[in-house]
């Protein structure tokens, strides 16, 4: 059995992903091979769905840990999510505490949750329920994004939020949500980024980013984020065949 994702994520340990937005078995089982520590498995921004996710998670088995990103702050989408037996989910637009209570209010079993109880993969279809109801609050990681200025402007009351893993920040949307669309690199966003950067150290809360190269992502390794997501399945094949066609044509 692996270690924990969220003991290791808890640890500070620096975990290397890539996003996932195919819901293609066959890319998954590649880039699992390549040995990432977890997959950011997109369900906001793709056509994918839970099925897909779920089989995502089946085919790389403990090869990786894949982190569920569901496309809201919504009950039935958590109990989904976690129900294919996830070892983490993510939650975008996390703006004040109570946003992050109520991620894990739908995270955790009671009493510290208000999670449903039914069969499903998480659980071995119902064979394993009762062990899986004793260790699940303990073992699922719960990590919010920190992606709009009023997030930022909240950031030490959301962390101050009991049952929080780990803060992921989603550059660029913040970028938009500062009037800035499309520039994460402009000073004025990485000022914001800094200031959640000192609040998750400070109270020694995890840290995560999107970087769109491994060169962003080194970078934000020496800053101190541990949990660091470089390009994407569909970013990698693209570039990958444009330097291939490039070669061919010299």
């Amino acid at each position: 059995m692996t270690e924990l994702f969220r003991t290791r994520l808890r640890r500070g340990d620096a975990l290397m992903g890539t996003l996932v937005s195919l819901p293609s078995l066959e890319t998954a089982e590649v880039l699992a091979d390549a040995g990432f520590d977890w997959f950011f498995v997109d369900l906001e921004h793709t056509p994918m769905g839970v099925p897909e996710a779920q089989a995502i998670l089946q085919t790389v088995g403990e090869k990786v840990a894949c982190v569920l990103r569901i496309p809201l702050n919504d009950e039935i989408w958590v109990k989904k999510a976690l129900d294919t037996g996830a070892p983490a989910i993510m939650v975008p637009q996390v703006n004040t505490a109570d946003d992050a209570r109520r991620v894990v209010r739908y995270c955790k079993y009671p009493l510290l949750g208000m999670r449903s109880v039914s069969g499903a993969r998480a659980n071995r279809y119902g064979v394993k329920l009762a062990e899986y109801l004793q260790r699940a609050n303990d073992e699922i990681a719960v990590v919010i994004q920190c992606e709009h200025i009023r997030a930022v402007e909240n950031i030490e009351a959301i962390i101050a939020v009991e049952g929080l893993d780990a803060v992921f920040i989603g550059p660029y949307d913040l970028s938009a949500s500062m009037g800035l669309i499309g520039q994460p690199g402009h000073p004025d966003v990485q000022v914001a980024i800094e200031r959640v950067r000192q609040a998750c150290q400070a109270h020694k809360m995890p840290l995560g980013i999107f970087a769109g190269s491994a060169e962003i992502g080194k970078s934000y390794l020496k800053q101190g984020f541990t949990l660091v997501a470089a390009s994407g399945d569909t970013l990698m094949l693209g570039q990958v065949a444009r330097t291939i066609l490039a070669d061919l044509q010299e």
